[in-house]
């Protein structure tokens, strides 16, 4: 009998893997061996397009380049960071608080036509990135929709901003406006360097240009955040509001002592999602910006296509993608020490 029931489950076992072998396969193929040949490739000074045989092992040489050696590599790796942390700063928070809202009101079992408003929130999700990219850029031109709906609103006093040509910081800018400029802030602020940049550069805030990819960004991404707290909000028990109701909460307190802590599982992983998604951000940089002005929207993916592709330094745009994974990693996990907890 014990033999019979070993026996079933090794087949049981063999079967499993059976089915298993062609997503393995695919992992293997288009996710583990490209990740081993990106190590490999940053320790090399391969150019991307010579064979990879031809390539000479360099070391950390290019990890050094990137992180310690004062040069323009490192200078322009700091700004992508300062950037794209910016931009994940900005674009997080506002995309899971403006998606947690909506899912919210959508699940409201007395709201009609949920399923209309679903599909109108997630359909920026599935279109076309490029697309609706391209879009943005004509909306956000001098004498675009934007200017002239910004203008209509304030009565003509709004003046037309070039939203994808300018540089300056959002910080730099409220500063200005309080009197606070170069010529008057502390000179260890300007002349003190992280990475080849200043601490007044540190704290310049986004630019005008990233600020119109970040609403982009978040445009396009609260529909499928929206989706999966939707599911979530689903998934809470009827009975646990109609209790609270009659110990007399009101909608908040349900909302702020119910809601919100079963939901910590699902904020956590939406939080992590976004924060991937904000740190891997390319390709809406490529189409609206490519990385200006003055490199101000620059980010650190878009830094390894630039070097990989355009540069033809493969070594060092590999090194940057392998940094680029080990921030987001830490990140994740310092995110997770944050924002998961026990259902309560």
């Amino acid at each position: 009998m014990a033999s019979g029931i070993k026996q079933m489950d090794r087949q049981n076992a063999i079967a499993g893997w059976l089915f298993m072998v062609p997503a393995l396969a695919v992992f293997a193929v288009f996710v583990v061996i490209p990740i081993i040949f990106a190590v490999i490739v940053s320790f090399t000074d391969w150019n991307g397009i010579s064979p990879p045989t031809d390539a000479n092992l360099v070391g950390l040489a290019n990890y050094k380049k990137v992180l310690i050696t004062p040069g323009i590599t490192q200078t322009d790796f700091f700004t992508a960071l300062k950037n794209t942390t910016y931009f994940a700063l900005g674009v997080v928070p506002a995309q899971t608080i403006l998606s947690l809202v909506i899912a919210v009101v959508i699940n409201q079992q007395r709201l009609r036509f949920k399923q209309f408003f679903r599909v109108s929130y997630y359909f920026p999700s599935i279109t076309s990135s490029i697309a609706i990219s391209l879009l943005f850029m004509l909306m956000y031109q001098k004498d675009g929709v934007i200017n002239s709906f910004l203008n209509t609103i304030t009565f003509g006093l709004w003046p037309p901003v070039v939203w994808l040509n300018d540089p300056r910081g959002l910080f730099h800018i409220i500063l200005g406006a309080l009197g606070i400029t170069v010529s008057t802030v502390p000179a260890a602020l300007t002349s003190t360097t992280i990475g080849g940049v200043t601490l007044w550069n540190w704290i310049s805030g986004p630019s005008v240009s990233l600020l119109g990819i970040m609403l982009l960004n978040t445009w396009t991404t609260i529909g499928t955040m929206m989706l999966i707290f939707v599911a979530a909000l689903q998934d809470v028990p009827l009975q646990v509001y109609e209790a609270a109701a009659i110990d007399g909460a009101t909608s908040w307190q349900a909302f702020r002592k119910i809601t919100l802590p079963l939901l910590r599982p699902t904020t956590f992983f939406v939080v992590t999602l976004g924060m991937i998604g904000t740190f891997q951000v390319f390709d809406q940089v490529y189409v609206m910006s490519s990385g200006g002005p003055a490199k101000t929207t620059l980010t650190i993916a878009y830094m390894v296509y630039r070097e990989g592709f355009r540069n033809s330094a493969m070594g060092i745009g590999a090194t940057v993608a392998i940094v680029l994974f080990f921030i987001i990693f830490a990140l994740t996990m310092i995110q997770r020490r944050i924002t998961e907890g026990r259902e309560s």
